[in-house]
């Protein structure tokens, strides 16, 4: 029970980083959406190579992240060797990939279609060596479990970026896709000094052969984490390169655009996985760590779910957070949200083959999955448009999270509640059904009232089934006093 509540007091910290920060971020999405008109091609433009970049860090990072949390946790391991080769094997392939992009910047950008803008990919590039150089400290804090500092850079982060577009695109009229990458490298660039101080309290070894053990762990991750962020830029990447429509860049622009809005769920999956992964690799020698997966689990899908149908439920206020010639796209939001759930379900049963050191798995899992989503995307693509992306996307995340489950449940069996989580999904979806039926005639405000009333009945079912009113704190002395 003390991990349940650490987790989910770390949930807490990091989930507030992410999700305040996302909301701030998502201020940026009307700014861009009315400032950037859809027939310009400008925020498609951005979303094309914002999914390169995603993929190219990835690359950079080399899966050192989990990587390191599972030798900084094994015993006669010095965390500070771990952390010292991880960041070298980052800082060399960061160094090896910034060299070629600028080496051989003029082809890169004649085949990624960019030839008249070498500037945009010389940036982004130099922004995702210095995310993956940035990444190695942020999971060494998480490591050493401080997440006040974790959350408060990611915050100043947002704050820079934030502030900068303002000023930029408002008070400036600045309002060129260039901007959004300039603003962008200056802001993390700035983040990066904050480091230094933490990079002095190390104790600096490089050890062979503990890279070698890393390497071989790694790998696997690093082939896992390219299928993982191929399933989410991949539709991002094709979507140009397939597309029949003369204006395929305004039209990743308001799938793109509406994709933000479902975002939520995967800020919510990120907030667990930061305060969950660690301690996943140090409770894994607890007679009890199996029966601590399996409840946790059922608790993240619970949590999602609600989520879920705040989202649809209040979608007509959502709305407004894009413009409206981009609201066309709406329609993908549920399913791009019932993805990142499955999504976050493939992450939670992924521990079962990394605590018994088969990563090998996971990539298996992944790239099945992603050959699914692609195989989709560049046959449906020049039919059904943006729609092809996003069921795609559900595909293949429904796909990898299947595979998971079952193999997992023969090498590494976990008793998961599947009676307690499936009552949970089909009334979720009863619940999600009854909103969208719900007449588009009728004012505003009703659909609203309804909705919430949808929502708090889905709250009830989880407090008389999971969360007894006298297990609470004040509130729950005070229950047991009146019975």
């Amino acid at each position: 029970m003390a991990n349940l509540k650490g987790l989910a007091k770390d949930t807490a910290i990091y989930g507030m980083s992410s999700i305040v920060g996302r909301f701030l971020n998502y201020l940026l999405v009307p700014l861009y959406t009315n400032y950037m008109p859809k027939e310009s091609g400008d925020y498609g433009v951005s979303v094309n190579i914002y999914a390169y970049t995603a993929l190219a860090l990835v690359f950079l990072t080399f899966g050192m992240e989990t990587t390191l949390f599972r030798f900084a946790n094994k015993e006669g391991e010095k965390p500070d060797a771990v952390f010292s080769t991880a960041i070298t094997v980052v800082g060399v392939l960061s160094a090896i990939f910034l060299a070629c992009v600028f080496g051989f910047i003029t082809p890169i950008s004649d085949f990624l279609g960019y030839a008249d803008h070498h500037e945009y990919l010389l940036m982004m590039a130099s922004v995702v060596v210095l995310d993956a150089i940035q990444a190695m400290p942020f999971s060494y804090l998480r490591f050493q479990k401080r997440p006040i500092k974790f959350a408060s850079l990611k915050m100043l982060f947002i704050l820079f970026n934030i502030l900068l577009n303002v000023l930029y695109f408002v008070v400036l009229g600045k309002t060129e896709v260039y901007y959004v990458f300039c603003i962008n490298l200056w802001c993390t660039g700035a983040i990066t000094f904050f480091f230094i101080p933490d990079f002095f309290k190390v104790k600096w070894q490089f050890d062979f052969a503990l890279l070698k053990r890393m390497l071989a762990y790694s790998w696997p991750i690093l082939v896992l984490g390219i299928a993982g962020v191929l399933n989410q830029t991949v539709d991002k990447i094709i979507f140009p390169l397939v597309c029949d429509e003369a204006d395929a860049k305004a039209q990743l622009g308001v799938y793109g655009a509406c994709v933000k809005v479902a975002m939520i769920m995967a800020m919510i999956t990120q907030a667990f996985r930061y305060a969950y992964e660690p301690i996943v690799f140090s409770k894994a020698k607890d007679k009890d760590s199996k029966e601590y997966y399996a409840v946790a689990m059922k608790y993240f899908i619970i949590f999602t779910l609600f989520a879920f149908l705040a989202v649809m439920g209040y979608m007509d206020i959502l709305k407004h957070i894009i413009g409206e010639e981009y609201r066309e796209g709406l329609v993908t939001v549920p399913i791009v949200m019932a993805a990142e759930i499955m999504m976050g379900i493939y992450f939670n049963l992924s521990f079962w083959y990394k605590l018994i050191d088969k990563t090998i798995w996971g990539a298996w899992f992944s790239l099945t999955g992603c050959a699914v989503l692609v195989a989709i995307n560049v046959i449906f693509i020049p039919k059904y448009g943006y729609m092809a992306c996003a069921w795609g996307g559900f595909a293949g995340y429904a796909t990898s999270m299947t595979l998971s489950y079952f193999v997992g449940q023969r090498l590494n069996p976990i008793q998961y509640d599947l009676k307690g989580i499936f009552t949970y999904i089909l009334l979720a979806a009863a619940l999600f059904v009854a909103m969208i039926y719900l007449p588009t005639s009728w004012p505003i405000w009703l659909r609203l009232l309804l909705n919430t009333l949808l929502i708090i009945l889905f709250l009830l079912e989880i407090i008389h089934r999971d969360l007894p009113l006298h297990s609470l704190p004040v509130i729950g002395k005070n229950f047991q006093k009146k019975s």
